[in-house]
């Protein structure tokens, strides 16, 4: 619908030698929706995201396929997802509720903010730092549910609210849902994209 979709394609058509992908769609209608198994939402504006989806006519049914099957959100996909979210836009914005955390978006600041940093990521399994490139990113402030699973946390001094000095989240799994900071579709690295692919097939079977 908006964001960085395109990039995204590019990394899992990447894995197709490798993964059990049989194919790699943009996802815009409700018939798109019922084709697939497992579904990222890029970074963007995840008010625009919203609303377009809403004016399409999908908002509720990505809000039932987030509960049920396989689904990746990044930096703005990570707002959507979740349950709660704070220092948004004048009025709120529709989320899709699926997400048991608080997210705080924009936490490091404007695109003049923005920053990379390599860190090691055992979730990845290996100990090859990976590059975090981080973009008016969000952030996860707080874990609503004790089965969300905590995946990778900045080292303290980033962000712009007290819990930055405790080193915040930037990525979290609870049952089928990756939710994530960061952009690693902006990278030529796969691994994110790799273990998303994994982590559906597992929930599938």
């Amino acid at each position: 619908l908006q964001g960085a979709f395109i990039e995204h394609i590019h990394a899992l058509n990447a894995l197709r030698n490798t993964e059990h992908i049989s194919e790699v769609i943009e996802v815009r209608t409700k018939a798109e929706l019922d084709r697939i198994d497992a579904l990222i939402i890029p970074g963007g504006e995840s008010t625009s995201i919203a609303l377009i989806a809403e004016r399409c006519g999908i908002l509720d049914d990505l809000r039932a396929f987030a509960r049920t099957k396989p689904t990746w959100g990044t930096c703005a996909g990570l707002i959507l997802l979740a349950k709660t979210a704070i220092h948004t836009k004048k009025g709120g914005q529709k989320l899709l509720d699926a997400l048991p955390v608080t997210v705080s978006r924009n936490q490091f600041g404007r695109q003049v903010d923005s920053f990379t940093i390599k860190l090691a990521s055992p979730c990845l399994g290996d100990e090859v730092p990976f590059d975090y490139v981080f973009i008016r990113a969000p952030a996860i402030v707080s874990i609503d549910d004790p089965e969300v699973e905590p995946l990778v946390q900045l080292p303290p001094g980033h962000g712009q609210t007290e819990a930055s000095e405790h080193g915040l989240l930037v990525a979290v799994k609870y049952r089928n849902i990756l939710g994530t900071s960061f952009h690693p579709e902006l990278t030529n690295d796969t691994r994110w994209h790799q273990y998303f692919v994994r982590m559906a097939l597992a929930v599938s079977d």
